[in-house]
C-alpha cells in the first residue's frame, strides 16, 4: 500500500454521535423511571447511530440489559458486550435455538409455539426466557386466548424455563392523553396476575414519560436514549445525540426565472444564491423534504431549493449572501442536531424521527465524539 493510499479521505458528510449526550440521556431516563432498571434498545444498528459505538458506551456507563430485534443483531452485540443481558424481540424462531444458546441470548417468546419450542431446547438445563403478552397492539406477543391457555397449563409448559421478564408494548405512548394507555396498563396487570411471578416491563421511551405506574421493574428506551422526543409537541427532556452534517460543494448565483434541480420545481422569483450540498436520498435525505426542508449554516436557517436528488441537495443561501455571510465550498451544513431538532427534520420530510435515524445510509460515516467510557 502506498503512502497516498493510506491518506485519510476527506468526508463530504458525517453523522456525529455525541457520547456525552448519550450517557446524559441514560441518567435522565434513570431519574424518570425511579427504581426501575433501564435497559437499552439497540436494534437496527442502534437506531442507525452504530451499534459498535453505542453499545460499549452504554455498557461502560452502567447499562446491563439490551434489546435487539433480530438474532443476528444479538450475535453482533454479544461480541461487543460480553457480560450484558441481551433480549431478542423476535423470539425463538425455528432453527434459532443453537445460536441463542451459544451466544447466551434471551428470546422474548411471543406465542405458545415459541414457548414449546424453547422448552424443548431446554432438555439439559433450564433456559432463560421472557414472555411477551399482547395487550392490544396486535403485533407480536401472546394474544388473550393464548394467555388463558398458559394460565391453565403454565406449570407444565413453563417448567423448563427460567422466566426472567414479562413484557408488553404500548401502542399510543406518544400521546399522553390516549385512553388506550390506561387500557393497556390494566390489561398488562391482569396478564401478570395469570403468570408466575417475574419482573415486568411495559414502558419504552414514550411510556416512561407517562409516569411511574408504567415503569414496573424495567424500562426499554430507544429513541429517547438517542435524543429523540417521544411525545411531540411536549418539551424534549433529552439531549440531541445525533448530528448530521455535510459539506458545500459549490455555490452559484442564478437569475430570475432560472430553476434548480430535477423537474425545475424551484424557480427563482429574483436573483438567488444557491449552495449545492453533498447529501441526497442515497444518504437517507427524504425526497419528500423538497420545498419544506431547512438546513443550518453560518448561524442561519436556510431552506431547501429544488428536489432532493440522489447525491445532492440545493440550499437557498441568498439571505446569507446579502448579510455579508457568503457561503463557500467546504462550509459545513447541519441537517439536524444542535440547531434543527430531529423532530423538525422528520416533520419536514413527512415522517417520524425513528425513520430519519434508521434511514441514514452507511455512505454517511458515523463519527463518535466525546470520551468512549463514562
Amino acid at each position: 500500500m502506498t503512502k497516498q493510499n493510506r491518506a485519510v479521505l476527506p468526508e463530504t458528510a458525517a453523522l456525529t454521535v455525541r457520547l456525552d449526550a448519550l450517557r446524559r440521556n441514560l441518567r435522565t431516563l434513570g431519574r424518570l423511571s425511579g427504581p426501575a432498571a433501564v435497559g437499552a434498545v439497540v436494534k437496527a444498528d442502534a437506531y442507525g447511530l452504530g451499534l459498535a459505538t453505542v453499545a460499549p458506551a452504554l455498557a461502560a456507563a452502567g447499562c446491563e440489559t439490551f434489546f435487539v430485534a433480530r438474532l443476528e443483531e444479538g450475535v453482533a452485540l454479544r461480541a461487543l458486550a460480553p457480560r450484558a443481558r441481551i433480549f431478542v424481540l423476535d423470539g425463538a424462531l425455528a432453527g434459532a435455538a443453537p445460536a441463542l444458546i451459544a451466544h447466551r441470548l434471551i428470546p422474548v417468546l411471543n406465542s405458545l409455539a415459541q414457548i414449546d419450542a424453547w422448552a424443548k431446547a431446554a432438555r439439559r438445563a433450564r433456559l432463560p426466557a421472557a414472555l411477551h403478552v399482547d395487550t392490544g397492539m396486535n403485533r407480536l406477543g401472546l394474544p388473550a386466548a393464548e394467555q388463558s391457555v398458559l394460565a391453565a397449563q403454565g406449570r407444565r409448559r413453563l417448567a423448563r424455563l427460567d422466566l426472567v421478564l414479562a413484557m408488553s408494548h404500548l401502542a399510543c405512548a406518544d400521546d399522553p392523553g390516549a385512553a388506550m394507555n390506561r387500557a393497556q396498563l390494566s390489561r398488562f396487570r391482569a396478564a401478570l396476575a395469570l403468570l408466575p411471578p417475574m419482573p415486568a416491563s411495559l414502558a419504552a421511551s414514550g411510556g416512561i414519560l407517562l409516569g411511574r405506574d408504567y415503569c414496573f421493574d424495567l424500562v426499554r428506551p430507544g429513541l429517547a436514549l438517542y435524543g429523540g422526543n417521544p411525545q411531540v409537541p411536549r418539551r424534549n427532556p433529552f439531549a440531541p445525540v445525533a448530528l448530521l452534517t455535510a459539506r458545500v460543494l459549490q455555490t452559484r448565483r442564478i437569475d430570475k426565472g432560472e430553476s434548480v434541480g430535477y423537474a425545475a420545481t424551484f424557480r427563482a422569483k429574483g436573483p438567488r444564491m444557491i449552495a449545492t450540498v453533498a447529501l441526497g436520498y442515497a444518504d437517507g435525505i427524504a425526497r419528500a423534504g423538497a420545498g419544506r426542508g431547512v438546513a443550518f449554516i453560518r448561524g442561519r436557517r436556510v431552506p431547501f431549493a429544488g428536489r432532493v436528488s440522489m447525491d445532492l441537495l440545493g440550499l437557498d443561501v441568498t439571505e446569507l449572501d446579502m448579510a455579508g455571510l457568503a457561503v463557500k465550498p467546504g462550509d459545513e451544513v447541519e441537517l439536524f442536531g444542535r440547531n434543527i431538532a430531529l423532530e423538525e427534520a422528520a416533520a419536514n420530510a413527512g415522517t417520524n424521527a425513528y425513520e430519519v435515524l434508521t434511514g441514514l445510509s452507511r455512505r454517511v460515516p458515523r463519527r463518535p465524539a466525546g470520551k468512549p467510557a463514562a
